[in-house]
């Protein structure tokens, strides 16, 4: 064990912040502290930085701070520096513990610089600038390098994201991933969470449940947790009313009262279970349905120019009804001009583009949450949709998080967050087929954002919207539109898939890239019926060679599909079955573990042929020639 934090507290101001709380780092563990603002993350970190110390504790003997050997600890605030006259190179250096200039350490040391300073966005010349010569991010960024210098037995990081652009941030995730020290970060970022770290550290209700895995296992194991301890909440009050009910029918029976006693005690004995404190976040299980279905085609677009005075991009791309397209790409490419564009609050430079039948939109931007109303929450839900009763819109704005007292708040006096949120639910409420979205969850807390992917994933109309947050394009997005050096892009699966596959094409340029215009086409041939195609001899003997290798590929992949589904439905209702037997909540080994680890690795290996089968079909569709 490396640290160890047992059974300790911290209190400030006569206030407990951190309450018995047990906290390890194994090895070169990468590990998340997650728990809402003001649970008492930043105490957590400047605790194992030795910035304050545990409550004295005169009840426990074995409680405190214990670590394997003298360790060495760094700690990224969110406040960098102090003395910025300095310049980059000075301070870098005067962390330096190697003085001779020629060594191999110090060679190593300056070679190490080089890559991270350039791998953080900097220019080899900014190194002789002051440090107040640069912005807060740019310090920020320069304090981590400094830090990933020294290599410290544990790196502590507060938010190491903020301020950087996507690509400094994959940058950093690779790096990390590579970091062979133990490293503790807070972060909001979810999605930088479940590319770096094993572990989550929940910090709530001032104490600390520690889950194996990244951000999205965590939140899949907690609902499981929460699941699994509500039934036995319930059998055991079940349990309790039973035996309470048959005391309060025997106690008073002179031949029976041996009987009344005997299942007083037993309802005495019964260990309690705690009641389980509820998710925060709200899941929309119930679809939510587009009030008019609207035509198969929702947007088409030939040589469409868009931009102001000059053309940022120029697309040929089909939306077909029901699909969810993110758009990805650098500031000022284009990407908030398309939305406009097909909102039609702005108009195309050139070319054609048109809405399909019965096409109804839902448009959001930054400006759409500038709401103003003295009204409360509730008031100014039930102006939008007179028609339902106060229960009816108490219980869509509980859905959305504005539950109890938050409906009541005046809408004026609302975070930015939380208007987007009211915006956005407004949206969804009236039931558009066609929302259009850019930046929906900006300013929100985890929450708000897990609650709105939930809603979003739970809609069935068509998507297209724009969003830094990686997590939420991930969850939200089923494909891509990628805008890159004036040329747009379709990829046919997730941003997690896109990613993976852009590391893999390094080097050699990203092969799974479509053209938006060859993405229309290939729309446009196969949205006619194959008998028809024959018919007019619209299809030549490469195509139809083409579509029968697609076929093979295709059939396969479905049978991989469908195993892997086989297999993940037999691991969840094996380990179900077990976690609500009497065997499982008595403390009994499980007779079956040996089997379910088998049935594990059976699924990981139809998992990776599943995979390799998707790529392989996607080879295919790039091959196809129009």
């Amino acid at each position: 064990m490396l640290y160890q934090i047992i059974e300790g507290t911290v209190s400030a101001g006569g206030n407990v912040i951190l309450s018995h709380i047990n906290f390890e780092i194994r090895g070169s563990e990468k590990i998340a502290v997650v728990g809402s603002n003001g649970a008492g993350k930043t105490t957590l970190l400047k605790l194992i930085a030795g910035e304050l110390e545990l409550d004295r504790d005169d009840k426990h003997q074995n409680c405190g701070i214990t670590t394997a050997r003298k360790l060495t600890i760094g700690y990224l605030k969110q406040q960098a520096f102090t003395e910025k006259d300095r310049t980059v190179e000075e301070e870098i250096f005067s962390s330096c513990s190697f003085s001779n200039e020629y060594s191999q350490e110090r060679y190593e040391y300056e070679r190490e610089y080089d890559i991270l300073f350039t791998g953080f966005g900097f220019q080899k010349s900014d190194k002789k600038k002051k440090l107040s010569e640069f912005s807060g991010g740019e310090q920020t960024k320069i304090a981590l390098i400094r830090h990933l210098l020294l290599k410290p037995d544990i790196l502590l990081l507060d938010e190491p994201t903020n301020h950087l652009d996507i690509q400094t941030i994959q940058w950093l995730e690779e790096y990390l991933n590579g970091y062979g020290k133990a490293v503790v970060m807070v972060s909001h970022d979810r999605f930088f969470l479940d590319q770096t770290v094993s572990v989550i550290y929940e910090l709530s209700g001032k104490t600390l449940t520690r889950y194996a895995g990244s951000y999205t296992q965590y939140r899949e194991e907690k609902k499981k947790r929460i699941r699994l301890q509500t039934k036995a909440y319930e059998r055991q009050q079940e349990e309790k009313k039973r035996l309470n009910d048959l005391v309060e029918r025997f106690k008073h029976k002179p031949n029976k009262a041996a009987f009344a006693r005997a299942k007083r005690k037993a309802a005495e004995r019964l260990v309690p279970v705690e009641k389980p404190e509820e998710d925060e976040v709200s899941l929309f299980v119930e679809p939510i349905s587009p009030a008019i279905l609207g035509s198969k085609w929702v947007f088409e677009s030939e040589h469409l120019k868009i931009g102001y005075e000059k053309p940022l991009a120029e697309l040929t791309f089909r939306i077909r009804r029901g699909q969810k397209i993110g758009i990805l790409g650098p500031n000022g490419a284009g990407k908030s001009t398309l939305l406009k564009t097909a909102a039609g609050l702005i108009p195309g430079l050139s070319g054609d583009y048109s809405l399909g039948n019965q096409i109804t939109i839902g448009y959001f931007d930054q400006l759409s949450s500038e709401i103003q109303s003295d009204k409360t929450v509730a008031e100014h839900f039930h102006d939008l949709f007179p028609v339902m009763t106060e229960k009816e819109v108490r219980s869509i704005l509980g859905a959305y998080l504005f539950g109890g007292k938050e409906a009541g708040k005046r809408v004026d006096v609302l975070s930015g967050g939380e208007k987007a949120r009211l915006v956005l639910a407004e949206l969804l409420q009236s039931r558009p087929n066609f929302l259009i979205l850019d930046e929906p969850t900006n300013h929100m807390d985890i929450k708000a954002k897990e609650t709105l992917e939930s809603a979003f994933q739970a809609y069935t109309g068509t998507i297209l919207f724009v969003s830094h947050d990686r997590y939420f394009l991930d969850r939200v997005a089923e494909s891509m539109l990628i805008f890159e050096e004036q040329s747009v892009f379709y990829y046919p699966f997730s941003y997690g898939h896109y990613l993976e596959r852009t590391r893999k094409a390094k080097g050699g340029g990203i092969a799974a890239q479509i053209k938006a215009e060859e993405q229309a086409l290939i729309a446009g041939i196969r949205a006619v019926p194959k008998a028809e195609r024959h018919r007019l001899k619209e299809i030549s003997s490469e195509e139809a060679y083409s579509d029968w290798k697609m076929r093979l590929v295709t059939e396969r992949l479905l049978q991989a599909e469908d195993q892997v589904k086989e297999l993940d439905s037999a691991c969840e209702k094996l380990i179900n079955d077990w976690q609500e037997s009497p065997d499982f909540w008595s403390g009994d080994e499980w007779s079956e573990a040996a089997f379910y680890q088998g049935l594990l690795e059976q699924r990981d290996e139809a998992w990776e042929i599943w995979t390799s089968l998707c790529l392989e079909w996607f080879d295919e569709a790039l091959a196809v020639e129009i």
